[in-house]
């Protein structure tokens, strides 16, 4: 009888972690691709005439919603060649819509739309256009320019200089950098004036550790009788890159050219924190991992950390067994980009064998 209890009770564990995995694999597996990508708040109106239509209203809200997701994953460089793209080709990358809100005002229709994209099928299809995304992560970046007018030899920081005034003054939605500009300390003013010979060697760390911010931005513009001439300084972490432009007949005290200089600056700075954040979709890594069945949450928590990188293709569970739920995991980087990229969340693997395993 001992024995057979010892049988009976083996066979009921047993039993027991198959229903357990089961109920892992049908009730936490349903959005294993990964988040979509989420665009809110397109704002669309038309006029409520005879032949309205409110299909080509969210026909319209389709194409805003995916300019604005193009916008904030593509360099700009990359968005000319999406120029052309159809509408049933928007609509087949388009997961759900929601009407947030709708209303009639003066024989005007006005309504609010959020669209999600399903993040495989946007990969997939720009591949097929050789464009590779960046990962949208927005961040702040200390933004510091001064302008140097080398006829007058003297230096523009807060007061007169039109870039630091209307920086900020037009913002896009769908921008990644989020600008901090510098207050108005006239110690600073005093210490970079007193750096005016050697301006393009200083390394302003004086003035960026009073920001609590890794990023920052210094630009110097050059600003003499023909020309204008911009050296910015991009420092992210600890990393450090110049770039230099040259615009022709710039006036730095007319509206319009100033918002044209801002604009395509901030393209440029766009365009560089994009490409450090990129994603190369043809490379697929398969990683093959496996977790104890012991530690169902470990498997719950190791289910969300991959849907929340944008740099996991898809996953999904290949074998279950009375041990271990084994995870096939789909990757856009290397091992070593992924390891980095769990260990930020303290999940730690056993990488000796062909399973990989979850400590």
């Amino acid at each position: 009888m001992k024995t057979y209890n010892i049988i009976f009770n083996s066979k009921f564990l047993y039993i027991f972690f198959i229903f357990l995995s089961l109920n892992i694999f049908f009730f936490s597996t349903v959005n294993s691709e990964g988040k979509a990508f989420e665009i809110n708040n397109i704002d669309i109106s038309r006029p409520f005439e005879i032949n309205f239509d409110k299909n080509d209203v969210l026909d319209e809200g389709f194409n805003t919603a995916f300019s604005q997701l193009i916008s904030a994953i593509t360099k700009s460089s990359d968005q000319k060649k999406l120029n052309s793209i159809k509408l049933n080709e928007i609509k087949s990358m388009i997961e759900t819509f929601t009407i947030k809100e709708e209303k009639f005002v003066n024989e005007m229709y006005y309504v609010n739309l959020g669209v999600s994209f399903n993040k495989k099928k946007v990969f997939s299809y720009l591949e097929s256009k050789n464009i590779f995304p960046s990962i949208p992560k927005r961040k702040k970046f200390l933004f510091i320019p001064i302008i140097i007018d080398e006829n007058e030899k003297d230096l523009l920081i807060f007061y007169n200089n039109k870039i630091f005034l209307d920086w900020n003054k037009n913002t896009e939605s769908n921008s990644l950098i989020h600008y901090i500009l510098p207050e108005e300390d006239l110690e600073d003013l005093d210490l970079i004036k007193n750096k005016f010979e050697t301006i393009e060697q200083y390394d302003f760390k004086d003035i960026t550790s009073k920001y609590d911010l890794d990023n920052s931005i210094i630009a110097l513009i050059f600003k003499n009788e023909k020309k204008i001439r911009i050296l910015s300084r991009i420092t992210v972490k600890e990393d450090m890159i110049l770039k230099n432009q040259s615009y022709n007949n710039v006036d730095l005290y007319k509206e319009d050219q100033v918002k044209g200089l801002i604009n395509n600056l901030k393209n440029i700075y766009e365009d560089y924190w994009k490409s450090l954040n990129l994603i190369n979709t043809s490379i697929k890594l398969s990683i093959n991992v496996k977790i104890d069945n012991k530690d169902n949450q470990k498997i719950l928590n190791f289910e969300k950390k991959l849907k929340e990188i944008d740099l996991v293709y898809n996953f999904f569970i290949s074998k279950i067994d009375k041990n271990f739920t084994y995870f096939r995991v789909i990757f856009n980087g290397t091992p070593s980009v992924f390891l980095k990229t769990m260990r930020s969340d303290n999940f730690i693997f056993d990488t000796k064998n062909k399973f990989w395993i979850l400590q």
